[in-house]
């Protein structure tokens, strides 16, 4: 990106809460805090004035099936960001009483987490569509799980996962390649390692409904179905399904459910995708007494759209939502390392602009049928999380 004056570097970990045994659940994400606390030869408060220094920023994120470290430097740091990254990477600490620091950290951010009921719904949903099964865990792991993971669980997690060819570096920005590349070998010195594996096996059948009792004021509602794995092909088709059905403030349910009658402020639906499986949802939250309508009306899209799929202008309209969106994105330093980052990491390519315009542009009629009907005939998971009794919630939807 020459005409940019930023450079923005990340580490992307094929590791992620999935790939947790039970007993250690959390333990990714106690590392995404923990590789901050401090190295060999930086303490954290190094860490983060140094960068800060810089005017830059550091951060990064766990999900289900990776772990993502990145910073964002003026292209003039370019190479006080790779000793930073380099450094937290490969020599991590862990010095014991940093760790029981940020185990306390991490209770409290699970308890906060927990005070969030429109953040919360979404983990009630995944552990009522995959039960029983690494998929339906909460990435942040559980008081106990955190309360009692030791410190040889936490390093050996790390040396199992955190290996070169279990990596992907990504770099974006105001940057020369062969010299990036040249500086990133002289920094790194870990050996390759196996390659751990999340082995799909089978999914357990979901739970139809789950409701979780809180003194809420509103109303937390999800509704979705199993959907298409993060390598389908059908996926294109299902980006442009998901902007009608409520990706933006022109879709069906945004206009239906707060446009048209006002039943809720944040109203939208989302894609979940994963090795084998994936999930397609829609949240709303409204008032408890208006939770039944709420919830009819999203069936009745669901339904409508499984019925007459969707039309012209409104297949016009969300493949320009899409190609438009990406091409703002890119122009990013930030957005456009995500992009090869999680591309190179999950789908082991990265598609051009042109080409996902093209992928885009070639989805037909159809191929929306089809995905509807792969998609929406499925059966549905509702999670609640509100003043609610389950027998109760029943009775009012019934």
């Amino acid at each position: 990106m020459p005409d940019a004056h930023s450079v923005t570097i990340g580490f992307w970990v094929a590791a992620g809460s999935r790939h947790e045994d039970t007993a250690i659940a959390g333990a990714s994400h106690f590392l995404e805090h923990l590789l901050f606390k401090g190295t060999e030869t930086r303490s954290a408060r190094e860490i983060a004035e140094a960068i800060e220094a810089v005017g830059g920023e550091m951060n990064a994120f766990t999900t289900k099936e990776y772990t993502a470290f990145y910073t964002r430097v003026l292209d003039t740091d370019l190479e006080l960001g790779l000793d930073i990254l380099c450094d937290i990477m490969a020599a991590p600490a862990f010095r014991p009483d940093e760790i029981e620091a940020e185990r306390q950290v991490i209770l409290e951010e699970i308890l906060m987490h927990e005070d969030e009921p429109a953040d919360h719904v979404h983990d009630v949903f995944l552990e009522a569509m995959f039960p029983d099964h690494p998929l339906g865990r909460e990435v942040l792991g559980d008081a106990a799980t955190i309360g009692g993971m030791e410190r040889d669980q936490i390093v050996g997690h790390f040396e199992r996962h955190y290996r070169p060819n279990n990596m992907v570096v990504a770099v974006a920005g105001r940057l020369e390649h062969d010299a990036l590349v040249d500086a990133l070998e002289q920094r790194w010195s870990l050996p390759d390692g196996a390659v751990p594996t999340a082995t799909p096996g089978a999914l357990p059948p979901a739970v139809p409904l789950v409701v979780n009792n809180r003194p809420t004021e509103q109303g937390h509602l999800v509704v979705g179905m199993p959907s298409l794995s993060r390598d389908d092909d059908d996926r294109f088709a299902l980006a442009i399904i998901n902007e009608v059905l409520g990706g933006g403030m022109s879709s069906r349910l945004f206009q239906e459910i707060r446009e048209k009658r006002g039943l809720a402020y944040s109203v939208y639906s989302y894609r979940a995708a994963y090795q084998e499986t994936g999930a397609l949802a829609v949240y709303a939250g409204t008032a408890p007494e208006r939770v039944p309508e709420v919830r009819s009306l999203i069936d009745a899209e669901l339904d409508r759209m499984l019925a007459d799929g969707i039309t012209e202008h409104e297949i016009a309209i969300a493949k320009g939502h899409i190609k438009g969106s990406l091409a703002l994105s890119l122009e990013d330093s930030a957005g456009r390392m995500s992009r090869i980052g999680r591309g190179e990491l999950v789908h082991g390519e990265v598609l051009t602009f042109e080409e996902v315009v093209a992928r885009t542009d070639a989805v037909t009629d159809d191929d929306l049928r089809r995905v509807i009907e792969r998609v929406f005939s499925r059966e549905r998971v509702t999670a609640v999380v509100g003043p609610f009794e389950a027998s109760e919630f029943e009775a009012r939807v019934a």
